[in-house]
């Protein structure tokens, strides 16, 4: 199966597309009261979940002062500011090497940065003070399941048909690779995903990253009912080593932070899970895997892909 990141055609065909038509911009179906007609071509009203905002239709210098780094990146939009979270990942690096590391309180940097749109969660502090500087749009983390934040995401960069295009394209690539696995470790068998992180161990549901999306909502994948009572409705839960066998599943996706205490991994518990002795356990660097936007996913699903099917 064809792991390559076929969101990036996807984009450059779109993008060929804008320019072939000549760039012209369209406000959205519901533009807060603003005739489209009467907008300028440099500006679109994105409906915002504070209300509507006038946005650049072709954002050149956005900021980024959340984990929606990855949505930007795979939309082909140029960014010059992101938080330290982004700027860490491995997976990312390259592609943000000139891009400066900001935050919700480096207001004075992100004024000489001179972004002509900010993007922030809902939480994000001193939002009043970068509206004064950018269009500033917060978008709730957890308000929406993890595709539509992508299409919302896309509706505010103008992109929203190159969004729901990856979208399709990723469910039906995520729904074959399922049933190949199925097929190969049986529709029985349970996975469970879970992280070391400083000096805990968590097990994870079907929607907090670590490639849980792809593993339960898309490949179908099964989940081991200790996780489900726990995990599920939460998103996460935290537990000890003495009971991680009890949560255990027949695969487990181990998802380790560097900065981790990684000593269970020596214990007699650990070693003696099944997974573990039947070498069905798939590390990963955790700062690689822990968000659910497009660029991430795609690592995810290969990485999955490719442990499960030898791909």
């Amino acid at each position: 199966m064809n792991m390559k990141p076929r969101w990036m055609y996807l984009t450059l065909a779109c993008v060929l597309l804008l320019s072939a038509c000549g760039g012209q911009a369209t406000a959205p179906a519901d533009t807060g009261g603003v005739a489209a007609e009467n907008k300028p071509a440099e500006t679109i009203i994105y409906q915002s979940e504070d209300g509507p905002v006038e946005v650049p239709a072709h954002p050149q210098r956005v900021v980024v002062l959340s984990n929606f780094t990855g949505h930007v990146m795979a939309l082909g939009v140029p960014l010059v500011g992101v938080d330290k979270w982004a700027k860490s990942n491995p997976r990312f690096s390259e592609a943000l090497q000139n891009v400066a590391e900001v935050s919700d309180e480096s207001l004075e940097k992100v004024m000489e940065l001179e972004p002509d749109l900010i993007i922030g969660e809902s939480k994000t502090k001193n939002i009043e003070q970068f509206r004064r500087i950018a269009p500033t749009v917060t978008i709730s983390y957890g308000k929406t399941d993890y595709l539509s934040r992508f299409i919302e995401i896309g509706k505010l960069l103008n992109k929203e048909k190159e969004a729901r295009a990856w979208i399709d394209d990723f469910q039906k690539r995520a729904k074959q690779a399922g049933e190949e696995i199925r097929a190969k470790i049986g529709e029985d068998a349970t996975v469970t995903v879970f992280e070391s992180y400083e000096k805990a161990l968590y097990v994870f549901g079907d929607n907090w990253g670590r490639g849980t999306e792809i593993v339960y909502q898309e490949m179908k994948l099964g989940m081991p009912e200790k996780v489900k009572e726990h995990a599920l409705k939460e998103g996460y839960h935290m537990l000890s080593l003495e009971v991680l066998p009890e949560f255990a599943g027949d695969y487990m996706i181990l998802s380790k932070d560097g900065s981790a205490d990684l000593s269970f991994q020596d214990t007699e518990t650990y070693r003696n899970i099944p997974a573990v002795k039947n070498n069905r356990v798939f590390e990963v660097d955790a700062r690689t895997f822990f968000y659910n936007d497009p660029v991430t996913l795609e690592y995810q699903m290969e990485f999955i892909t490719s442990r499960f099917l030898g791909k």
